[in-house]
């Protein structure tokens, strides 16, 4: 399993090498654009018709094949990388929803994960799919650095023509918040590059506001907005956001 077409090729181009007899077909939006597509190839899996299916990952959630008995995941940890604080949640559970599509049937399955953080706590309860340990030192883990649910979360992404625009635009909306951080309940982290830095042509700067009291929080980013209704135009606030990216 790999994030981009380009990968999934290679891992589909390197079994074909490793194994000439075996039937290796990909799965992944490049090879199912055709409609319908994607039904063909699971049902010839599930048929027995193909021996590896390579794919990403909407080949992890939600299928059921009794002939699995072996699945892989390539650079199982790469979301761990992303500047989002669900990002060990994420890859907790694609992980357990990957190593789920083995052993379905009568055959005992197996699940072999290639990462750079094997000693990660994400993996490592993954790997043995223990619930309730990861949610005990996720939990942990946002409360020491206060992400929900332990406090509240609004992300406001600022869009301009430029970076240094970007930026400029968003650190004046964070300045005039500041003012409520004098209050005790709110934090407002920023300006800085979103992780996406660039959508569509347009540069995007990110605010984080954290919190406990959300009426203030959101009486502080309306004044800072109504205060700059040319910025607000370009701006996208998301109250509790399921992701930062």
């Amino acid at each position: 399993m790999e994030q981009t077409g380009f990968g999934t090729e290679r891992v589909e181009a390197e079994l074909k090498k490793a194994w000439p007899s075996a039937r290796v077909a990909r799965l992944d939006r490049d090879s199912v654009r055709r409609k319908g597509a994607a039904g063909v190839l699971l049902s010839r899996l599930r048929d027995g018709e193909i021996d590896v299916l390579v794919g990403t990952q909407m080949i992890a959630k939600g299928h059921d094949f009794p002939k699995v008995t072996l699945v892989g995941v390539v650079s199982a940890d790469v979301g761990l990388g992303m500047a989002d604080f669900r990002a060990s949640e994420r890859t907790f559970q694609l992980l357990t929803q990957v190593a789920g599509r083995a052993g379905r049937g009568e055959t005992a399955g197996e699940a072999i994960v290639q990462t750079i953080y094997p000693e990660h706590y994400s993996i490592q309860l993954a790997c043995r799919q223990d619930y309730n340990a990861f949610y005990e030192r996720e939990q942990e883990f946002r409360r020491k650095m206060r992400y929900p649910p332990f406090v509240a979360l609004i992300n406001t992404v600022v869009r301009a023509k430029t970076f240094g625009a970007a930026m400029d635009d968003a650190g004046d909306i964070a300045s005039r918040m500041r003012e409520a951080e004098q209050k005790g309940s709110t934090r407002v982290l920023g300006p800085a590059p979103a992780p996406i830095g660039r959508l569509r042509g347009e540069y995007r700067s990110q605010i984080l506001v954290k919190g406990t009291n959300r009426t203030l929080m959101r009486q502080a980013l309306v004044a800072a907005l109504s205060a700059r209704p040319d910025i607000a135009r370009r701006s996208t606030v998301d109250v509790d956001p399921l992701s930062v990216l």
